[in-house]
């Protein structure tokens, strides 16, 4: 295989373990670093540096290496993990990324970067390797007779490990002394034998091969897990055994026959080990019956491993255009179906109609089944906010968390790339503009530190998104005094709570004292707004001052195609996205009223054959169409219900950009085109002219 076919799968893979490497990294400094987090660190770094060396990203690899040493450092107790050490690294990780970047674009050597590493690696040479230092365990070869000092000291209640590491173990980025090193962290290596009866004559040495391995007798009161544990990022490359204490010396035999040795070989090293006596010479008989179960058990091991890398296997990575290319074909394929099946009904053959309706609920299943593979978690896209609140709070001197719930709610792939940018404008609007200043807080009898909740889950077909912070909330009299300084408003206008707030959304409004390098100039809500509604969501602002605010984001689950319910008024068809829908009722209403009775509630509705001019008489019967969103509800008057469908969306050309209450366009069976109706503008409508 061609090693650069296989780079932009590095390039994602690389993007995976930066985001989860820094994830990591904030995560210690909300508490105490954890031994497994810091592992989970380190793992990151190297598999990093060892898929680099594999597309020969030497740039990569050399200065990840670095930061792969003061890790293993951290890791072994020599360096403190402290929050300048935190954000050393964090910076390091920023900068991997962007030469992660230039070997993409195919410029892995430029100099810029190289100087801009030069500069971190010194920041990282300051740590230094104070600390703890790893105490250093004693060796001993098994060809020497002599060197019996540790031999002599029983090791009762030692663990014993038997160690063989892979050839390739150097070429895949791994010191073998590295992990021995590391054991020293919980526990004592009381003797190591080390075995080189692989090694090749020294002309045949190749100095990038390991022919070395290890008996060990291990004193630690850690239990086997942590003992593994300490080999993870080495066990497809090494052949580990661990004995408990005080076993058997049947199974010690049965372990290093395993591996090769002979019995009089296997006598020896145990005795220095002092797992034998000097006294004990003679090998127990080899058990085939134990022999078959070990290997039987191993095979059991096999088999496990061949499962697991099979359901691994069961995993692929599908490039997004290709989604995109099959979403477009289900799309026209919708579209053929429905011209088909109204050919079907014309032609009177009820086999062919039975055939027609097979078709299209197989059509429906597909349609589901391609949505949801461009479905993802916007957790991962929440978890990228950390950063932002880590760097922007140190900027600015404040003290503030991030709050993330909802991590699972999924959405479509297209929806999460196109609202990162907004809602990072939101964060850092609400860090900057939202929580006050640590002494601010403590005056009004607030904790110091300021909390940032972003929250996610379904509504009606929809995805809702909440941004709300716990600071001073937003100040009316300063925003009507900025809405007249800027002509927005007249004076004595009346303005409703949500219509003073909705100003913020105009461009070039701020109500900032001063302008930042992160805001003040009026830049970014607007811009918000026209973002969302792009995406055909829609922003809302609640806020109470001195108590925070929360901006509350609706956007559509996906942007391709949607469950439909069709509705006539005259001769014109339009769809309805068929979640935002709870029921439809027979029309009664008193004559000149925009309202009706519904159970004993008042419902409001509006006609749309008055909203688009629609010049063809009512219907004899007309019906209403109950829509809800953000929890509320309005009535749509039509004159034929068409039943539900599935509605391929078609963005509105410029031409048309300016509809009101339109969110797209769908292509019918018989060519024609349907309005999709924006069922969030309805509602404002309804409600406006209700409260008017």
């Amino acid at each position: 295989m061609n090693v650069d076919d296989a780079l932009p799968t590095f390039l994602a893979e690389a993007g995976e373990l930066l985001r989860e490497m820094e994830a990591g990294l904030l995560e210690c400094t909300t508490g105490t670093p954890s031994a497994d987090n810091i592992n989970s660190i380190f793992r990151c770094a190297h598999t990093i540096k060892g898929s680099s060396g594999l597309f020969g990203l030497d740039p990569i690899v050399a200065f990840v290496h670095n930061v792969e040493a003061i890790l293993d450092r951290v890791r072994l107790g020599q360096v403190s993990f402290d929050a300048e050490l935190i954000n050393v690294l964090l910076r390091c990780r920023d900068h991997i990324e962007e030469l992660v970047a230039a070997a993409a674009d195919g410029k892995p050597d430029d100099p810029g970067l190289k100087t801009r590493g030069d500069v971190l690696l010194a920041a990282l040479g300051a740590f230094g390797t104070s600390g703890a230092a790893a105490s250093t365990p004693r060796t001993e070869g098994a060809s020497t007779a002599s060197r019996e000092s540790a031999a002599s000291a029983p090791a009762d209640g030692s663990w014993h490990i038997s160690l063989r590491f892979s050839s390739e173990v150097l070429t895949a980025g791994m010191d073998p002394l590295g992990f021995l090193r590391y054991l020293t962290t919980f526990g004592t290596i009381r003797t190591m034998v080390v075995l080189s009866d692989a090694m090749p004559m020294a002309d045949q040495v190749d100095p990038e091969k390991c022919y070395l391995g290890f008996e060990i007798a291990y004193q630690t009161t850690a239990a086997r897990e942590r003992i593994e544990g300490a080999f993870e990022f080495v066990k497809d490359d090494c052949t580990l055994n661990i004995l408990a204490p005080n076993s058997p010396p049947a199974e010690y035999f049965q372990v290093l026959r395993g591996t090769g040795l002979k019995d009089d070989r296997i006598v020896q090293i145990l005795q220095r080990c002092g797992t034998l006596s000097k006294a004990e010479q003679t090998p127990p008989p080899a058990d085939s019956g134990a022999r078959e179960s070990a290997e039987s058990d191993r095979s059991g091991e096999r088999g496990a491993a061949q499962a697991s890398a099979a359901n691994r296997d069961r995993t692929i990575r599908v490039d997004a255009n290709k989604l995109d290319y099959l979403i477009t074909r289900i799309g026209e394929l919708i579209t053929a179906a429905a011209t088909a099946n109204l050919a079907a009904s014309r032609s009177g053959n009820s086999e062919l109609e039975e055939c027609m309706s097979n078709v299209g609920a197989l059509i429906e299943q597909v349609r589901e089944g391609s949505l949801q593979l461009r479905m993802v978690k916007i957790g991962a896209t929440f978890n990228r906010f950390q950063r932002v609140v880590h760097d922007m709070s140190r900027e600015l001197g404040k003290e503030i968390s991030l709050i993330v719930s909802g991590e699972d709610t999924e959405l479509d792939k297209t929806v999460v790339e196109r609202i990162t940018d907004p809602l990072t404008h939101l964060v850092r609007n609400a860090i900057d503009h939202g929580i006050e200043a640590a002494d601010v807080r403590l005056s009004r009898g607030k904790p110091s530190a300021g909390t940032i909740r972003l929250n996610a889950y379904h509504d009606s077909g929809t995805i809702v998104i909440e941004v709300s912070d716990d600071g001073g909330g937003l100040r009316r009299d300063r925003i009507l005094a900025k809405a007249l300084e800027r002509g927005l408003i007249a004076q004595g206008d009346t303005l409703s709570d949500n219509e003073i707030l909705n100003l913020v959304f105009e461009p070039g409004f701020s109500t900032a004292e001063k302008v930042t390098n992160l805001s003040g100039r009026g830049v970014g809500m607007d811009v918000v707004k026209r973002n969302i509604a792009a995406l055909r969501g829609d922003v809302s602002i609640q806020s109470r001052e001195g108590a925070g605010s929360t901006i509350t984001v609706r956007l559509p689950l996906t942007l391709a195609i949607i469950n439909g319910f069709q509705v006539a008024v005259g001769k014109s068809i339009f769809v309805l996205p068929l979640d935002t829908i709870e029921e439809c009722v027979e029309f009664s209403a008193t004559a000149g009223h925009d309202f009706t009775s519904l159970r004993g509630e008042v419902l409001p509705f509006v006609r749309l054959n008055n909203l688009f001019s629609i010049a063809a008489p009512p219907a004899r019967r007309q019906s209403i169409v109950v829509v809800r969103h953000a929890g509320r509800r309005a009535g749509l008057v039509v004159d034929t219900l068409l039943g539900e469908c599935q509605s391929v969306i078609k963005p509105l050309s410029k031409l048309f950009g300016e509809v009101d209450y339109a969110s797209g366009s769908s292509i019918l069976g018989t060519g024609e085109v349907a309005l999709i109706l924006d069922v969030p503008a309805l509602i404002r409508k309804v409600a406006a002219r209700a409260a008017a």
